[in-house]
């Protein structure tokens, strides 16, 4: 009787539910009919994961994992899984009207996400390894950059309630002006003004510091992301910091993305319904990755500056009377199209290493070429350096330089 329990055991599908920790992660078995078979507790180690895996595949034959947290406090446990031939499925968390229902508990929430893993509900792969490095950096080079602001910060308020003397002489300066100026300091007078001095030339060196380190950072991920998507960091108006924020979003595996209105959902730039009885409309939507969205409005507002189809664009968009919070929506959605074909195939990126040579072998300068296409000589700068992709120009330019 045994055996033929162990054997029909050993040959039914279940589904797995995993709830990560810091220190462990709590896993739930159900059968293919969604009934609750078993859970476990184990350790956030190698021993611990092996565990984990041995407990599910006892169960059955495991037909898909739903993990809540593979990017962060699931990392390991998805990593191992994988490794292994497990299909694991990204879960988010239950919502909140289901955790008022049921309430929340490290069983229920790992059940919840077994049950997400097979009814379908959760279909998303997790990300996987390959832009993790992007993100390291990424996570490092903005965490430079609020602490930078946070002492320049200081450095403005300690300057408000500074003694006049100390207040006349550097609250009029702005900017490096003033950090450079402050960090030269060499505090003297009574105490208070020893003491105030001494903080504010702390205060600036810390920004310098900062912003060096900033520098570095910034030209680490740059190197990256050129490496990981070429095509993606030529585009119009994507830099090191939004060309990381879009990779990190879609992660390494861009399969993962089935179509660009997906992508576009997922950037909270897609229309949401918000239709009922005789009213049918759209508003904008308020989910999605926030930062992703921020990256794409940053890309928005450098093409409407800098980019000539994008005013000509912005300028008959306003003539047909929509407003600039309209037209800026309506860029982040076909941006995100965009993105999303840099993201899943391989754009090829026009080559632009003759231009330089060319043009110095002809002994002609940036000023030169500047004014005759009528732009900024750094534009022209920017282009030959790979900086800046304007395909349009650098055919031009190209034509022009063979012409001459």
């Amino acid at each position: 009787m045994t055996s033929e329990v162990a054997e029909e055991t050993a040959e039914q599908d279940v589904f797995g539910g995993v709830d990560s920790h810091a220190d462990t992660v709590h896993v739930a078995v159900i059968s293919d009919n969604g009934g609750h078979l078993a859970d476990a507790e184990f350790t956030t180690t190698a021993a611990g994961y092996a565990a984990a895996l041995a407990f599910l595949s006892a169960h059955g034959h495991v037909r898909a994992i739903g993990v809540e947290g593979t990017a962060s406090y699931g990392a390991g446990f998805t990593r191992v899984a994988r490794s292994h031939g497990h299909q694991v499925i990204e879960v988010n968390r239950p919502d909140r009207a289901e955790r008022r229902r049921i309430g929340k508990s490290d069983p229920i929430d790992a059940y919840a996400a077994a049950r997400a893993a097979l009814s379908g509900r959760a279909q998303a792969a997790p990300k996987d390894e390959t832009v993790a490095g992007i993100r390291a950096l990424h996570n490092a080079a903005r965490s430079a950059v609020k602490a930078r602001t946070a002492a320049l910060n200081q450095i403005t308020h300690t300057l408000i309630t500074a003694p006049e003397s100390i207040r006349a002489r550097y609250g009029q300066l702005k900017g490096t002006a003033r950090t450079d100026a402050l960090a030269r300091l060499r505090p003297t007078g009574d105490a208070v003004h020893v003491a105030v001095l001494t903080a504010l030339k702390s205060l600036a060196r810390r920004v310098k510091e900062l912003t060096a380190e900033h520098d570095a950072l910034t030209k680490a991920l740059d190197s990256e992301v050129t490496t990981h998507n070429p095509g993606l960091r030529a585009a119009h108006g994507v830099g090191p910091d939004t060309a990381a924020q879009l990779l990190v979003t879609a992660g390494g595996n861009p399969e993962r993305m089935r179509t660009e209105a997906s992508f576009a959902a997922l950037c909270g730039a897609a229309p949401v319904p918000a239709s009922s009885g005789r009213t049918n409309r759209h508003r904008l939507s308020r989910g999605g990755d926030r930062a992703a969205n921020a990256a794409l409005y940053r890309i928005a507002l450098v093409r409407m500056s800098s980019d000539s189809h994008t005013r000509a664009y912005v300028a008959r968009q306003t003539a047909a009377g929509r407003t600039k919070k309209e037209i800026i929506r309506l860029l982040k959605r076909a941006i995100a199209r965009e993105m999303f074909r840099c993201l899943t195939t391989t754009v090829t990126t026009p080559g632009i290493a003759d231009l330089r040579p060319l043009r110095q072998t002809k002994n002609i300068t940036l000023t030169a070429v500047a004014q005759h296409f009528g732009v900024w000589p750094t534009t022209i700068s920017r282009v030959e350096r790979g900086l800046r992709r304007d395909d349009d120009l650098a055919h031009a330019y190209r034509d022009w330089l063979q012409a001459a």
